[in-house]
């Protein structure tokens, strides 16, 4: 793939992914030929910014872990309210490197 095509891939997404897997996802992205960029542009990744907001707004009912698709976790917080609040308070300082870890997952799933 292009080399501007690659740089803008990772400066419009790279805070959606972990710091340390972005070495490697460029060099995913290099090796990729040009017919699946459209493909790769399709994916919608999650802001990790945006998912603390849903942590801090619906965290109690589970909606964070619903949205980066833990839909066990999602049910689990949902049924005890979010753990008696503690559960929904952990996951206000764990919910944007889950969100950056299930991006990579997608982006995984596509064995690019």
């Amino acid at each position: 793939m292009d080399k501007q095509k690659v740089e803008m891939f990772l400066m419009t997404n790279g805070k959606c992914f972990p710091q340390s897997a972005l070495p490697a996802i460029q060099h995913q992205l290099e090796s990729m030929d040009d017919s699946k960029w459209i493909m790769l542009q399709g994916i919608s990744f999650r802001d990790p910014m945006m998912m603390l907001l849903a942590s801090f707004l619906g965290g109690s009912i589970g909606l964070d872990r619903f949205l980066i698709g833990d839909t066990g976790l999602g049910i689990g917080k949902l049924l005890t309210c979010g753990g008696l609040g503690i559960w929904a308070l952990v996951d206000l300082f764990l919910i944007m490197d889950a969100t950056r870890e299930s991006n990579l997952k997608k982006m995984q799933m596509l064995n690019f």
